[in-house]
Protein backbone atom coordinates (compact mmCIF):
# COMPACT_ATOMS: atom_id res chain seq x y z
CA UNK A 1 0.00 0.00 0.00
CA UNK A 2 2.67 2.35 0.90
CA UNK A 3 4.67 1.53 -2.08
CA UNK A 4 1.25 2.31 -4.39
CA UNK A 5 1.27 5.57 -2.62
CA UNK A 6 4.79 6.37 -3.35
CA UNK A 7 4.31 5.39 -6.99
CA UNK A 8 0.93 7.60 -7.46
CA UNK A 9 3.05 10.91 -5.62
CA UNK A 10 6.11 10.26 -8.26
CA UNK A 11 3.74 10.18 -11.27
CA UNK A 12 1.89 12.89 -10.23
CA UNK A 13 4.89 15.23 -9.34
CA UNK A 14 6.31 14.31 -13.23
CA UNK A 15 2.99 15.17 -14.54
CA UNK A 16 3.21 18.66 -13.20
CA UNK A 17 6.84 18.99 -13.70
CA UNK A 18 5.86 18.38 -17.45
CA UNK A 19 2.86 21.13 -17.59
CA UNK A 20 5.16 23.40 -16.39
CA UNK A 21 7.75 22.98 -18.57
CA UNK A 22 5.22 23.57 -21.51
CA UNK A 23 3.15 26.48 -19.86
CA UNK A 24 6.56 28.24 -19.68
CA UNK A 25 7.50 28.03 -23.05
CA UNK A 26 7.74 31.43 -24.73
CA UNK A 27 5.47 32.64 -27.48
CA UNK A 28 6.47 34.68 -30.39
CA UNK A 29 4.07 37.96 -31.38
CA UNK A 30 4.25 39.50 -34.24
CA UNK A 31 2.10 42.99 -34.57
CA UNK A 32 1.53 45.03 -38.27
CA UNK A 33 2.85 43.86 -42.18
CA UNK A 34 6.44 44.31 -41.39
CA UNK A 35 5.89 41.55 -38.39
CA UNK A 36 7.95 43.23 -35.87
CA UNK A 37 8.40 40.86 -32.75
CA UNK A 38 6.71 42.07 -29.30
CA UNK A 39 7.34 41.07 -26.50
CA UNK A 40 4.36 38.60 -25.11
CA UNK A 41 1.88 40.12 -23.25
CA UNK A 42 1.71 39.05 -19.80
CA UNK A 43 -2.48 37.18 -19.46
CA UNK A 44 -5.10 39.02 -17.43
CA UNK A 45 -5.80 37.82 -13.99
CA UNK A 46 -7.98 35.54 -13.84
CA UNK A 47 -7.92 34.37 -17.56
CA UNK A 48 -7.39 31.01 -19.15
CA UNK A 49 -4.15 29.42 -19.15
CA UNK A 50 -2.84 29.48 -22.98
CA UNK A 51 -2.53 26.18 -24.64
CA UNK A 52 1.24 25.05 -24.95
CA UNK A 53 3.34 25.27 -28.59
CA UNK A 54 3.18 22.25 -30.41
CA UNK A 55 6.73 20.43 -30.23
CA UNK A 56 8.41 21.26 -33.58
CA UNK A 57 7.77 24.89 -32.01
CA UNK A 58 10.21 24.45 -29.17
CA UNK A 59 12.90 21.68 -28.44
CA UNK A 60 11.35 20.15 -24.93
CA UNK A 61 14.22 17.83 -23.20
CA UNK A 62 13.76 14.57 -22.29
CA UNK A 63 12.43 13.51 -18.72
CA UNK A 64 15.08 11.47 -18.11
CA UNK A 65 17.37 14.37 -17.88
CA UNK A 66 14.70 17.19 -15.79
CA UNK A 67 16.21 18.46 -13.10
CA UNK A 68 19.66 17.01 -14.15
CA UNK A 69 23.24 19.15 -13.20
CA UNK A 70 24.01 21.14 -17.18
CA UNK A 71 27.19 19.30 -18.46
CA UNK A 72 30.52 21.58 -18.24
CA UNK A 73 31.17 23.32 -21.23
CA UNK A 74 33.64 21.95 -23.98
CA UNK A 75 37.03 22.05 -23.35
CA UNK A 76 38.38 24.55 -26.34
CA UNK A 77 41.61 26.05 -26.97
CA UNK A 78 42.50 30.33 -25.86
CA UNK A 79 43.08 31.86 -28.97
CA UNK A 80 44.53 35.18 -29.37
CA UNK A 81 43.08 35.64 -32.78
CA UNK A 82 40.11 34.09 -34.59
CA UNK A 83 39.54 31.95 -36.96
CA UNK A 84 39.31 33.00 -40.39
CA UNK A 85 38.83 30.15 -42.94
CA UNK A 86 38.18 26.88 -42.85
CA UNK A 87 40.26 23.78 -43.73
CA UNK A 88 39.89 23.57 -47.24
CA UNK A 89 38.90 20.47 -48.17
CA UNK A 90 37.71 20.86 -52.10
CA UNK A 91 35.62 23.69 -53.31
CA UNK A 92 33.94 23.87 -49.70
CA UNK A 93 32.54 27.20 -48.14
CA UNK A 94 30.75 28.88 -45.39
CA UNK A 95 28.06 31.22 -45.29
CA UNK A 96 27.21 33.08 -42.13
CA UNK A 97 24.48 35.53 -41.56
CA UNK A 98 24.82 37.89 -37.97
CA UNK A 99 22.38 39.97 -35.99
CA UNK A 100 18.93 38.04 -36.42
CA UNK A 101 17.23 36.23 -36.30
CA UNK A 102 14.59 38.54 -37.97
CA UNK A 103 11.37 37.45 -38.18
CA UNK A 104 11.21 39.81 -42.04
CA UNK A 105 14.03 38.35 -43.15
CA UNK A 106 15.34 35.20 -41.67
CA UNK A 107 12.53 32.80 -42.85
CA UNK A 108 12.98 33.83 -46.33
CA UNK A 109 16.79 33.40 -45.89
CA UNK A 110 15.89 29.63 -44.57
CA UNK A 111 13.39 29.11 -47.37
CA UNK A 112 16.06 29.56 -49.63
CA UNK A 113 18.78 27.65 -48.30
CA UNK A 114 15.86 24.58 -47.73
CA UNK A 115 15.00 24.82 -51.56
CA UNK A 116 18.86 23.98 -52.58
CA UNK A 117 19.83 21.57 -49.17
CA UNK A 118 22.10 23.54 -47.86
CA UNK A 119 22.89 24.82 -44.56
CA UNK A 120 24.58 27.63 -42.76
CA UNK A 121 26.01 29.36 -39.82
CA UNK A 122 23.78 31.80 -37.73
CA UNK A 123 25.29 34.25 -35.22
CA UNK A 124 22.20 35.54 -33.53
CA UNK A 125 22.37 38.14 -31.10
CA UNK A 126 20.23 36.96 -27.69
CA UNK A 127 17.90 39.85 -27.35
CA UNK A 128 16.85 38.91 -31.14
CA UNK A 129 16.72 35.23 -30.33
CA UNK A 130 14.96 35.73 -27.23
CA UNK A 131 11.96 36.94 -29.37
CA UNK A 132 12.26 34.76 -32.05
CA UNK A 133 12.59 31.25 -30.50
CA UNK A 134 10.49 29.87 -33.27
CA UNK A 135 13.25 29.98 -35.63
CA UNK A 136 15.88 28.67 -33.64
CA UNK A 137 14.02 25.67 -33.47
CA UNK A 138 13.51 25.78 -37.15
CA UNK A 139 17.33 25.91 -37.84
CA UNK A 140 17.78 23.08 -35.50
CA UNK A 141 15.20 20.76 -37.42
CA UNK A 142 16.97 21.90 -40.77
CA UNK A 143 20.66 21.17 -39.57
CA UNK A 144 22.01 25.04 -39.29
CA UNK A 145 24.25 25.52 -36.67
CA UNK A 146 23.61 28.89 -34.39
CA UNK A 147 26.68 30.99 -33.00
CA UNK A 148 26.63 33.26 -29.92
CA UNK A 149 26.83 37.22 -31.30
CA UNK A 150 26.64 38.81 -27.87
CA UNK A 151 23.13 40.12 -26.34
CA UNK A 152 22.92 43.84 -27.42
CA UNK A 153 25.76 43.36 -29.98
CA UNK A 154 27.94 46.12 -27.84
CA UNK A 155 31.82 47.02 -29.02
CA UNK A 156 33.23 44.42 -26.45
CA UNK A 157 36.75 46.57 -25.87
CA UNK A 158 34.82 49.27 -24.56
CA UNK A 159 33.08 46.87 -21.66
CA UNK A 160 34.26 45.16 -18.66
CA UNK A 161 34.88 41.69 -18.03
CA UNK A 162 31.88 41.13 -16.26
CA UNK A 163 29.62 42.65 -18.97
CA UNK A 164 30.88 40.74 -21.29
CA UNK A 165 29.88 37.72 -19.85
CA UNK A 166 26.99 38.89 -19.23
CA UNK A 167 26.28 39.21 -22.63
CA UNK A 168 27.65 36.07 -23.66
CA UNK A 169 26.35 34.18 -21.16
CA UNK A 170 23.00 35.13 -21.56
CA UNK A 171 22.80 34.38 -25.21
CA UNK A 172 24.05 31.34 -24.91
CA UNK A 173 21.35 30.60 -22.30
CA UNK A 174 18.70 31.09 -24.83
CA UNK A 175 20.71 29.61 -27.22
CA UNK A 176 20.62 26.19 -25.18
CA UNK A 177 16.87 26.71 -24.47
CA UNK A 178 15.34 27.08 -28.15
CA UNK A 179 17.96 25.71 -30.43
CA UNK A 180 18.67 22.62 -28.19
CA UNK A 181 22.21 22.51 -27.34
CA UNK A 182 24.85 25.28 -26.56
CA UNK A 183 26.31 26.99 -29.26
CA UNK A 184 30.00 26.09 -29.65
CA UNK A 185 30.72 29.27 -31.64
CA UNK A 186 31.24 32.63 -31.23
CA UNK A 187 31.56 36.06 -33.21
CA UNK A 188 32.59 39.86 -31.86
CA UNK A 189 30.28 42.66 -33.12
CA UNK A 190 32.06 44.23 -35.87
CA UNK A 191 34.82 41.82 -35.66
CA UNK A 192 36.32 43.90 -32.35
CA UNK A 193 38.15 41.07 -30.36
CA UNK A 194 40.17 41.13 -27.57
CA UNK A 195 41.41 38.97 -24.50
CA UNK A 196 39.02 38.80 -22.42
CA UNK A 197 36.78 37.83 -25.20
CA UNK A 198 38.98 35.06 -25.99
CA UNK A 199 38.84 33.74 -22.72
CA UNK A 200 35.37 33.88 -21.81
CA UNK A 201 34.68 32.43 -25.11
CA UNK A 202 36.58 29.53 -24.12
CA UNK A 203 35.42 29.54 -21.00
CA UNK A 204 31.98 28.86 -22.24
CA UNK A 205 33.29 26.21 -24.82
CA UNK A 206 33.02 28.49 -27.83
CA UNK A 207 35.69 28.84 -30.34
CA UNK A 208 35.95 32.37 -31.83
CA UNK A 209 34.84 32.46 -35.68
CA UNK A 210 35.32 35.30 -37.58
CA UNK A 211 34.82 35.84 -41.80
CA UNK A 212 37.09 35.93 -44.97
CA UNK A 213 34.67 37.58 -47.37
CA UNK A 214 32.47 40.96 -46.09
CA UNK A 215 29.55 41.19 -48.56
CA UNK A 216 29.39 44.56 -46.92
CA UNK A 217 25.32 43.95 -47.01
CA UNK A 218 24.59 45.98 -44.02
CA UNK A 219 25.76 49.13 -46.47
CA UNK A 220 22.55 48.34 -48.53
CA UNK A 221 25.04 48.50 -51.72
CA UNK A 222 22.40 46.79 -54.48
CA UNK A 223 21.58 43.38 -54.62
CA UNK A 224 24.44 42.84 -57.76
CA UNK A 225 26.65 44.52 -55.43
CA UNK A 226 26.50 41.94 -52.75
CA UNK A 227 26.09 38.80 -55.13
CA UNK A 228 29.80 40.22 -56.75
CA UNK A 229 31.29 40.54 -53.61
CA UNK A 230 30.42 37.05 -52.89
CA UNK A 231 30.90 35.34 -56.32
CA UNK A 232 34.03 37.05 -56.68
CA UNK A 233 35.39 36.33 -53.30
CA UNK A 234 34.59 32.36 -53.64
CA UNK A 235 37.55 29.76 -53.10
CA UNK A 236 37.93 27.18 -51.10
CA UNK A 237 37.58 27.63 -47.34
CA UNK A 238 36.70 30.49 -47.31
CA UNK A 239 34.09 32.12 -44.74
CA UNK A 240 31.48 34.50 -46.15
CA UNK A 241 29.73 37.11 -43.73
CA UNK A 242 25.95 38.58 -44.27
CA UNK A 243 23.39 39.74 -42.33
CA UNK A 244 19.63 38.81 -41.57
CA UNK A 245 18.90 41.43 -39.35
CA UNK A 246 19.85 44.68 -38.07
CA UNK A 247 18.13 46.74 -41.04
CA UNK A 248 16.69 46.63 -44.41
CA UNK A 249 18.17 43.08 -45.30
CA UNK A 250 15.57 42.72 -48.57
CA UNK A 251 18.67 42.91 -50.69
CA UNK A 252 20.64 40.36 -48.44
CA UNK A 253 17.26 37.90 -49.19
CA UNK A 254 17.79 38.67 -52.95
CA UNK A 255 21.13 38.10 -53.10
CA UNK A 256 21.17 34.77 -51.64
CA UNK A 257 18.73 33.35 -53.93
CA UNK A 258 20.62 35.07 -56.88
CA UNK A 259 24.90 33.81 -55.83
CA UNK A 260 23.31 30.32 -54.02
CA UNK A 261 22.38 28.20 -56.82
CA UNK A 262 25.72 29.79 -59.05
CA UNK A 263 27.74 29.18 -56.37
CA UNK A 264 26.46 25.10 -56.34
CA UNK A 265 26.59 25.27 -60.10
CA UNK A 266 30.59 25.65 -59.60
CA UNK A 267 30.93 22.82 -57.60
CA UNK A 268 30.99 24.72 -54.59
CA UNK A 269 29.90 22.50 -51.38
CA UNK A 270 28.22 25.09 -48.24
CA UNK A 271 28.68 23.85 -45.16
CA UNK A 272 28.88 24.60 -41.63
CA UNK A 273 31.34 24.53 -39.26
CA UNK A 274 32.82 21.69 -37.48
CA UNK A 275 35.91 20.19 -35.09
CA UNK A 276 38.17 19.78 -34.76
CA UNK A 277 38.81 23.52 -36.35
CA UNK A 278 42.38 24.81 -36.60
Amino acid sequence: MQKDQLLTRRRALLAGAVAAAAAGTAGVLTAGRDRTPVRPAAPAQGAPARPPLAPSAYRLAPLTGYGAPRPAPRRVPVRSEPLLRMPARGRTMLLTFDDGPDPRYTPDILDTLAKYEVRATFMVCGEMADWNRGLLARMADEGHVVGNHTWTHPLLTQLTRKRIRSEMERTSEVIQKAYGEAPRWFRAPYGAWNRAAFQLGSELGMEPLAWTVDSLDWTVPGTGTIVGRIEDGAAPGVVVLSHDAGGDRSQSVRALRSYLPRLLDEGYHLTVPTRPYT
